[in-house]
C-alpha cells in the first residue's frame, strides 16, 4: 500500500518529503465502510490533507481518516486521533475470518493486523475448551475462536464500557448467544468472582500484560495453557517474557512448561509484539 501511497503523491510533494511518507497504514471496516488510520510524521503537518485526498483516492471504501495524535495511554490503553478528511461518524463493521465486529476506533482498541494471530490461536483450541479472555475489547479473539470451534465456550472480560458495549453486539452478530459470555469490569476484581479454571487463558492487553500475571495464572487450570502477550527486542524476543511468567508461578506455587513463542507484530523498529505459549501446572 504505501508504495502506491508514494506513487499517487509523486508529482505532488517534492522528492525528500516523499521518503517519509508513512510506510504503513490501517484500514479498518468493510467493502461499503471504512476507517483509515495513519500516523503522519510532523514533517508532513502542511501535508495532512493531501495524503488523506490520496488515501481515499485509492481505497473507495474509506470515508474518514484519522490521525494518530498520541500513543496509547490511561487505564484504558486509548490514544486519540484527530480527523483529517471525511464523515466523523468513524463507526465500522469490520470483516474478519467469517466474522463482524462492529466498533469504532476512537472509542476501543481494535487490530487488524492481528487477525493472522486471531486465527493462530483459534487453531490451536482443542474441542470441548473453556477459554477465558482477559482485556478483551470488542471481542475478536473470543468471536474467532468460538466461530471456528463449535464446541468451545469463551468468557470475555473488558474495563472499557464501550468496547463491552461493542463485544454485547457483536456476540450478537455472529450468532455465538451461550457460547461466548462478555463481563464488563477489572480483571482484578472479575476473575477471582467467577469461581472457575480454564483450559486456555489469554492475555491480549495492548501493552502491560506482565502486570496482570498474578490474576491470569491462577485462572488457568492444572495442566492448561497460558497464551502471555509482552513486547520484547528482537535480539532476544522471549526470555525476559518466560522470566516473568516463572517468576510469578513461584509465588503461586505453581510451575511453568515453555512450549515456544510466536512473533505477532512489529511494534517499533527492533522491538516486536510477541506471544509466549506455556502450560502451567
Amino acid at each position: 500500500m504505501v508504495m502506491k501511497l508514494r506513487a499517487s503523491l509523486q508529482h505532488r510533494l517534492p522528492e525528500n518529503l516523499l521518503e517519509v511518507v508513512p510506510s504503513s497504514f490501517d484500514i479498518i471496516g468493510s467493502r461499503e465502510k471504512a476507517v483509515a488510520i495513519v500516523e503522519i510524521p510532523c514533517e508532513l503537518n502542511k501535508h495532512a490533507l493531501l495524503i488523506a485526498d490520496a488515501i481515499m483516492e485509492q481505497h473507495k471504501n474509506v470515508k474518514s481518516v484519522l490521525r494518530k495524535k498520541t500513543q496509547r495511554k490511561g487505564e484504558l490503553r486509548l490514544r486519540e486521533f484527530t480527523l483529517i478528511k471525511g464523515d466523523p461518524d468513524t463507526e465500522v463493521i469490520h470483516m474478519e475470518s467469517g466474522c463482524r465486529f462492529r466498533l469504532d476506533p476512537r472509542k476501543t482498541y481494535f487490530s487488524p493486523r492481528e487477525s493472522t494471530e486471531r486465527e493462530r490461536i483459534a487453531k490451536l483450541v482443542a474441542s470441548g475448551e473453556e477459554v477465558l479472555v482477559m482485556f478483551s475489547g470488542v471481542g475478536p479473539f473470543a468471536i474467532v475462536i468460538a466461530r471456528k470451534n463449535p464446541t468451545v465456550r469463551c468468557t470475555c472480560i473488558e474495563l472499557n464500557p464501550d468496547a463491552h458495549r461493542y463485544c454485547l453486539e457483536n456476540i450478537r452478530l455472529n450468532h455465538l448467544e451461550g457460547r461466548v459470555q462478555a463481563l464488563e469490569g477489572d480483571v482484578r476484581d472479575v476473575c477471582p468472582k467467577l469461581g472457575k479454571q480454564f483450559d486456555r487463558v489469554l492475555t491480549p492487553l495492548p501493552k502491560g500484560a506482565h502486570r496482570f500475571l498474578d490474576v491470569a495464572i491462577p485462572m488457568v487450570k492444572p495442566g492448561g495453557i497460558l497464551h502471555f502477550y509482552h513486547w520484547a527486542p528482537e535480539s532476544d524476543l522471549y526470555s525476559e517474557a518466560y522470566h516473568l511468567i516463572e517468576n510469578t508461578a513461584k509465588k503461586l506455587q505453581r510451575t511453568v512448561e515453555p512450549l515456544g513463542g510466536v512473533k505477532v507484530s512489529k511494534y517499533s523498529p527492533g522491538f516486536y509484539k510477541v506471544r509466549v505459549d506455556a502450560r502451567i501446572h
